[in-house]
C-alpha cells in the first residue's frame, strides 16, 4: 500500500535503509510517477516518446524520489567529442547511451545523501533492467544540470565525469531556437571498452564550464613534494643533493600533469599525485594508508585514496595510452623485444581478488598468493614495463566464488584465460600502437615450453623464448612411421622413430662434445664486464617423441657460477651468433623493472583487494618506472662529461664481443 503522506521526512540516511527501487514503467505505479514529477519537477512532464524507463524510490512504501532514463541526444558537441565518435559510428551506436532526463526529491524530503544513494542503487540495476525490455546493452549515461538551479553536486558524488556545456539551444516543434541557458553535462561510463566496442580512440577533453573544485589542496601538496624524502636507492641512483630534490619535486608534478586529461575532477589529481609520489618515497610501507597520512595529510584522505583507486571513475585505460604514447619515443627501436613474464605476490588471506594456493616463482614453492601477466619493451635505448593484468585462476569463476568475484569488483563479462592467453591479449594491444615496433619476442619458461602459444605469436617477430633444463629435442629431423605389429601385446597407435634418431635432454646436451662453447661479453655490468659462455645449435623441438615443426635456435648461455640457461628461438637459420647472444640479453631488463619496482616503488606492498585497485596500483608503478626513466635521461643530457656507465642501465648497449673470434664462423 503506497502511502501518500507529504508530512516531513528527515534525519540520517542510515536511519532509513533500506531504501527500495521500484520500476514504474507500465506499472500501476506510472500515474502516481506522472503526478509527483508533473507537479514538483521545474521542468514539469510530458509523455516521453521513444524507450523510457521511469522509477521510484520508497521509504517505507513513502515515495522519496523519482527518475527517468529516456533516449540520448541526437547530437551533443561536448559528448560526441569526449567519446570521439564519428557520424556514422554515433548513428550505429547512439542507443547504447541513454539520458537521466527527470530526477526528483520531492520537497518534503530532507535526508542528506539521499540522492547520490538513490542514483547508485539504479545505476547497479539499470543495465539489466534496460536489457531485459528494449533487448539492448548500455554503455554510456549522460545528464544535464542547469547551473541557474543547482550545482551538480549529486552526480559530483556519484563520481559523473563533467565533461562541458550545450551550446545554449532548445527545441522548439521540429526546429531549435538559442534561449542562452548552457546547461552543464555530465556522463557516467558503464562500459569501460565502450571505444573498442565503437572502433573509436580516446579523446583528450578538459572540463569547459565552472570548474568543479578549487586548486588549493592540490597545491599545497605540491609544496609538501619538495620536503618529502625520496627512497634512498633512487638518490643513490640519480646522485641527488638538497637541490636536485625540490627540482626532482617539481619534475613529478609536471610529468603526472601529462596524465591530467584522464581525470574528472581536481581531487583526483591530487589524489593520484599523492599515490605517485608515495610510491617513489622512503616510506617503510607503501600502502595506502600510509601514503595518504604521511602526503595528503587530510583526515578524510585515507578512505578518499581508498576510493580513488577503487571505485572513482577516472580514464585509467586513458592513461595507459598516454604511458604508452609518452615512453616509446624514448624507448623504442626498430631491432627492439616485446618481453613477457608472470610475477607472483604472496598474500595472507583469502579474500583479495585472484589469490589462491598457486605456484610462486619469488617463494619458488606453491604458496597462497596472486599473480599478474605483464609486459615490457627493451632495446638499445632503454626500457619500461608498458602494461600488465592480473590472472584470474579458473576456480574463482565457479559458484563457490560469486560472492568474492562480486565484493572484489570482478568485471562481469570477464571470462577465464590462461596466462598464455592474457599475454596474447596484451601483446595484441601493444603490436596495434605502432608504437613499439619488435623484431624479438621474449618469454619465460612458462611461456617458452607452450608450442601453441609460441605459434599463435606475430609472424613479423622472432621469439626468444626460455625453456627448462629437461626439455627433449632432436639435433636431426628422423622419420617416422608404425613399427610392423607381431601380434603380441599391445597394437602400437603412436609415431615412433625409425631410423635410429633418437631425442635428446638439453642439459645433457650441453655436457655432450656436440656444443661448442664460445666466450663472450655479454654486456657492461657495476662490477665490470660480464662474461659467459654460449652456444647455439640447430634442433628440432620434441613433443610426444615426434619432432615439431621446423628447427630453431637452441641457445645455451652459461654464467661465471656454472649455471646454464637454456632458450629456443625461431630467427633464421643465417642469423649471426652474436645476434642471438645479444637477444638472450635483452629479456634481462624487464627482471630489472621487477626488481626495481618491488625494491623502490612498492609494487607487492600493496593492501588493495579488489579488481580495479590492483591494476591502477600496478599502472602507478609503471608510471613510477617510467619518471625515474625520463629522469635519469635528462641527467645524462645533462651532464656530458661524466664518463661513468649511464644511470639508465637498462640500455641494451652494443658491447657484445666474442674474446674468441678465430671459432665465431
Amino acid at each position: 500500500m503506497i502511502d501518500l503522506d507529504t508530512s516531513h521526512i528527515g534525519g540520517s540516511l542510515n536511519s532509513h535503509k533500506p531504501i527500495s527501487i521500484e520500476i514504474a514503467s507500465s506499472s500501476s505505479l506510472e500515474g502516481l510517477w506522472d503526478d509527483l514529477v508533473c507537479e514538483h519537477h521545474y521542468l514539469s512532464y510530458k509523455k516521453f516518446l521513444g524507450r523510457y524507463l521511469k522509477y521510484l524510490a520508497f521509504i517505507d512504501q513513502k515515495p522519496v524520489a523519482a527518475l527517468s532514463w529516456t533516449a540520448a541526444a541526437r547530437k551533443l558537441h561536448v559528448r560526441d567529442w569526449f567519446i570521439g565518435w564519428d557520424d556514422s559510428q554515433r548513428r550505429q551506436h547512439l542507443h547504447h547511451i541513454i539520458s537521466n532526463s527527470r530526477f526528483l526529491i520531492p520537497p518534503w524530503v530532507k535526508i542528506p545523501n539521499l540522492g547520490s544513494h538513490v542514483l547508485s542503487l539504479i545505476i547497479k540495476r539499470l543495465n539489466q533492467d534496460w536489457r531485459q525490455r528494449f533487448g539492448v546493452s548500455l554503455w554510456m549515461l549522460e545528464t544535464f544540470v542547469d547551473p541557474r538551479y543547482f550545482h551538480g553536486t549529486l552526480y559530483k558524488a556519484s563520481n559523473w565525469i563533467p565533461i562541458g556545456q550545450t551550446a545554449g539551444y532548445g527545441k522548439k516543434g521540429i526546429s531549435y531556437i538559442h534561449h542562452g541557458h548552457k546547461k552543464e553535462v555530465y556522463v557516467y561510463v558503464l562500459n569501460p571498452e565502450f571505444r573498442e566496442n565503437i572502433g573509436c580512440s580516446h579523446t583528450p577533453y578538459r572540463f569547459q564550464g565552472r570548474p568543479p573544485l578549487n586548486h588549493r589542496k592540490l597545491e599545497a601538496l605540491k609544496m609538501i613534494l619538495r620536503d618529502t624524502d625520496w627512497h634512498p636507492e633512487i638518490e643513490a641512483s640519480l646522485d641527488l643533493n638538497t637541490n636536485d630534490v625540490k627540482d626532482l619535486a617539481d619534475e613529478l608534478v609536471c610529468f603526472h600533469e601529462k596524465f591530467h586529461d584522464s581525470f574528472n575532477r581536481i581531487e583526483q589529481k591530487r589524489l593520484g599525485l599523492g599515490y605517485l609520489q608515495g610510491l617513489l618515497s622512503n616510506s617503510d610501507r607503501k600502502s595506502v594508508e600510509p601514503i595518504a597520512l604521511n602526503l595528503l595529510k587530510g583526515k578524510t584522505d585515507v578512505r578518499n585514496l581508498q576510493r580513488f583507486m577503487q571505485i572513482h571513475h577516472w580514464d585509467d585505460n586513458g592513461m595507459i595510452k598516454t604511458h604508452l604514447g609518452l615512453l616509446a619515443p624514448k624507448i623504442a627501436t626498430d631491432d627492439g623485444m616485446i618481453t613477457l613474464d608472470p610475477s607472483e605476490f604472496p598474500k595472507k588471506g583469502k579474500e583479495s581478488v585472484g589469490v589462491i594456493r598457486q605456484y610462486c616463482g619469488r617463494m619458488g614453492k606453491v604458496e597462497n598468493c596472486q599473480s599478474g601477466v605483464f609486459i615490457g619493451y627493451s632495446g638499445k635505448k632503454g626500457y619500461g614495463l608498458l602494461n600488465g593484468q592480473l590472472y584470474m585462476p579458473k576456480k574463482w569463476f565457479s559458484e563457490e566464488y560469486e560472492e568474492r568475484r562480486a565484493k572484489t569488483l570482478v568485471p562481469e563479462e570477464l571470462v577465464f584465460q590462461t596466462k598464455q592467453q592474457i599475454a596474447l591479449t596484451l601483446i595484441k594491444r601493444i603490436v596495434q600502437t605502432g608504437l613499439f615496433p619488435a623484431k624479438w619476442i621474449g618469454c619465460d619458461g612458462a611461456f617458452g615450453s607452450d608450442i601453441n602459444f609460441l605459434r599463435a605469436l606475430p609472424t613479423n617477430s622472432h621469439y626468444f623464448a626460455s625453456i627448462a633444463s629437461n626439455e627433449k629435442v632432436f639435433l636431426q629431423r628422423p622419420e617416422v612411421g608404425l613399427p610392423p605389429y607381431k601380434g603380441r601385446g599391445r597394437r602400437p597407435t603412436k609415431a615412433c622413430v625409425l631410423n635410429g634418431q633418437e631425442s635428446v635432454i638439453v642439459k645433457d646436451l650441453a655436457k655432450s662434445s656436440t656444443i661448442k662453447w664460445r666466450s663472450v661479453i655479454l654486456g657492461e655490468g657495476a662490477k665490470g664486464p660480464i662474461v659467459a659462455q654460449a652456444a647455439c645449435i640447430r634442433v628440432y623441438r620434441c613433443r610426444d617423441g615426434l619432432p615439431v615443426d621446423e628447427p630453431v635456435w637452441l641457445f645455451l648461455r652459461k654464467n661465471a657460477d656454472g649455471q646454464i640457461k637454456y632458450a629456443i628461438s625461431n630467427a633464421p637459420v643465417h642469423t649471426p651468433f652474436i645476434e642471438l647472444c645479444q637477444a638472450s640479453t635483452m629479456r634481462w631488463p624487464i627482471e630489472q623493472c621487477f626488481q626495481e619496482a618491488k625494491s623502490q616503488l612498492g609494487m607487492s606492498q600493496y593492501e588493495h583487494r579488489s579488481w580495479p585497485a590492483w591494476h591502477r596500483h600496478m599502472l602507478y608503478v609503471f608510471l613510477g618506472l617510467h619518471f625515474l626513466l625520463r629522469v635519469r635521461l635528462k641527467l645524462k643530457k645533462n651532464d656530458n662529461n661524466n664518463g661513468s656507465p649511464s644511470p639508465v642501465h637498462n640500455s641494451i648497449h652494443s658491447t657484445i664481443e666474442i674474446i674468441n673470434p678465430e671459432r665465431s664462423s
